[in-house]
């Protein structure tokens, strides 16, 4: 059986002594509210709901999965899961961040966050099922109307009601350009939704009385491509103008999906059969809307990835601590046991270390990321908006393409401490690994987050964030330029964010006389900046800590794993950088016929 304890300590430093959210949202209009006293209060209640409630039902959820009823077109959580969503709903969660106008607590997204990898953390199967209603939330608020609004804001804020996203079909995948599901306009005004529609997290379930799919499909007159995609209301039951709820409409679940991990989260065929819906923002204009909703998404998986690491490796190290096997190199450590526990081992501690650093770090790097979009949402200088929104935005595929694809990492290290037993189904960590796989696959790959990042945010918006952030990182080294306790970090962390400006640079320049170089270093370009950025948390991390009044030991812990950080991780963006100045060659050079 395994366990979890959410790591409120670090997340407390994390938030309050690194990023000092006590001073950020007394500042920020809208978040009076979120005192340190009120905050420490809902990490705490987050905290048993994750381990107390979501935990203990995350192995069961796993293992029984979903079952769908094909003559009801209906489907059935695992046991436990319905009862979980409603002590959910009671405490207030569904509503935690979202305005107070529509019945939320407008909590900062950073404690949304927050509490989102707590519950990831503890059972990220259930997690997937509110999860979408958020996006839903943030896209409705953007671009809808305000009779919208009014109507399907309320009732999923109260949780009540739940939220999709219907994009993807069977021959289209991520190219959303061609896809083929119809809208027809009615005389009310309202449209008939027809198409098929894959891979729809939470598309049926049985937690709450409705649920609100946002579907992409094309009007009669609509351009090609993506310039003729609009975004479209079409509830589970029919919802008018004045918010009621009537009869079933014209769409239901066609088959639920056979994973290889969150096996506890139903993943939907969706079909629409002339279904009623409501046209969201402008015609063709649904890839806006679509994107806002996919953002907050990318950044909530990155979130997923973050607490998949620390789920894995609170298992681990509980694992080195208690299974002994062999003796230390050195001569016994506890020579009264027949022999050593695991941890004494220099390459247990390796992966154990690589995983803390990838936990506290990454934690780091999320946290910053919704604190810089609460700025961009709440701050009065419109021109501190304009940076922390061009921060975010820069921000976004780093957080959800790098903390997924080290979620794969840590797992598969969590399974190597265990030995056997970490194969086998018995003790529970494999159920991580299988868990993380499709993190770094649905809401845009890793390699769809690597092109956006290089291709959109850096060549074509001019590496706008990228400069923001290097600008910070340089700052950061110019105060601490003196510090002798944060020397041996400030030298290579200024070494390494001057590498980044040129590596950029180069690339764009190599991109102008061959536009496959932004693909060929795209996934290699998005560790490097990955790996560097997590550098500069660490660093911040030890700065904060000797600032604080943390124990001694805590101060100790955050040290070593610096160390380790920037001695044995760190040094991979040499292997990045070499693999990116390789060029498009490497790749495209092989005729395709000879691939064999």
């Amino acid at each position: 059986m395994t366990v979890y304890a959410a790591p409120l300590a670090d997340i407390r430093f994390a938030l309050f002594d690194v990023l000092g959210a006590d001073a950020l949202y007394q500042r920020l209009p809208g978040f009076e509210a979120a005192g340190r006293d009120i905050v420490d209060a809902v990490l705490d209640e987050a905290a048993r709901f994750a381990e107390q409630v979501l935990a203990p039902i995350n192995q069961s959820g796993d293992q029984e999965g979903c079952t769908l009823d094909k003559a009801s077109a209906s489907v059935t959580t695992p046991k436990g899961f319905k009862e979980a969503f409603r002590q959910y709903v009671e405490g207030g969660w569904t509503g935690l961040t979202t305005p107070a106008v529509y019945g939320g607590q407008e909590l900062p997204e950073v404690v949304g966050a927050i509490v989102k990898e707590m519950i990831d953390s503890a059972n990220v199967s259930w997690g997937n099922f509110p999860m979408l209603s958020h996006g839903a939330v943030e896209a409705l608020k953007a671009h809808g109307e305000d009779w919208q609004r009014d109507a399907f804001l309320k009732p999923i804020t109260e949780g009540r009601w739940t939220g999709t996203m219907c994009l993807t079909e069977p021959h289209c995948g991520t190219d959303l350009g061609l896809l083929k599901t119809r809208a027809e306009p009615q005389p009310d005004g309202s449209y008939r939704i027809t198409g098929t529609k894959i891979f729809i997290t939470a598309g049926e379930h049985d937690l709450a009385d409705n649920i609100v799919h946002l579907v992409l499909a094309r009007l009669p007159d609509a351009p090609p491509g993506v310039k003729g995609i609009s975004l479209f209301i079409v509830p589970k039951f029919r919802v008018g103008r004045d918010g009621a709820q009537g009869e079933r409409n014209a769409l239901a679940v066609g088959s639920i999906e056979h994973k290889m991990g969150i096996k506890a989260s139903v993943t939907c065929v969706m079909n629409f059969d002339g279904a009623d819906g409501w046209l969201i923002g402008a015609p063709n204009k649904g890839l806006n809307a679509m994107f806002t909703m996919m953002n907050t998404a990318r950044l909530a998986v990155g979130v997923q990835g973050l607490g998949l690491i620390e789920r894995g490796y609170q298992n681990a190290l509980r694992y080195a601590r208690e299974r002994v096997q062999m003796r230390a190199a050195t001569g016994p450590r506890y020579p009264d046991k027949p022999a050593d526990p695991l941890i004494v081992h220099p390459d247990i501690r390796r992966m154990l270390l690589t995983q803390k650093a990838f936990a506290e770090g990454g934690r780091l790097l999320a946290l910053y990321a919704y604190t810089r979009h609460d700025i961009s949402t709440h701050g009065t200088d419109e021109d501190e908006r304009r940076r922390n929104e061009e921060l975010v935005s820069f921000l976004t595929p780093i957080v959800k393409g790098l903390l997924t694809e080290l979620a794969q990492e840590a797992t598969y290290d969590a399974i190597q401490v265990f030995g056997g037993h970490g194969y086998i189904a018995e003790t529970g960590v494999e159920q991580y690994a299988r868990d993380a796989r499709i993190t770094t696959i649905y809401e845009g790959t890793t390699q769809i987050q690597a092109n956006d990042l290089l291709g959109r945010k850096i060549l074509q918006l001019r590496g706008a964030g990228l400069k923001h952030f290097l600008e910070e990182i340089g700052g950061f080294c110019q105060q601490h330029a003196g510090d002798a306790a944060l020397a041996e970090f400030i030298a290579p962390l200024a070494i390494a964010a001057k590498e980044w400006s040129e590596l950029t640079l180069e690339i764009g320049q190599k991109a102008q006389g061959n536009p496959d170089e932004v693909g060929a270093a795209a996934v290699d370009y998005l560790f490097y900046s990955g790996y560097v950025a997590l550098a500069y948390f660490w660093a911040r991390s030890v700065a904060a800590a000797n600032a604080s009044a943390q124990p001694a030991d805590f101060k100790t812990a955050k040290l070593h794993t610096a160390r380790f950080y920037f001695a044995r991780l760190l040094p991979r963006t040499s292997a990045h950088r070499a693999a990116i100045r390789s060029g498009a060659d490497t790749l495209m050079a092989l005729p395709d016929a000879l691939f064999g």
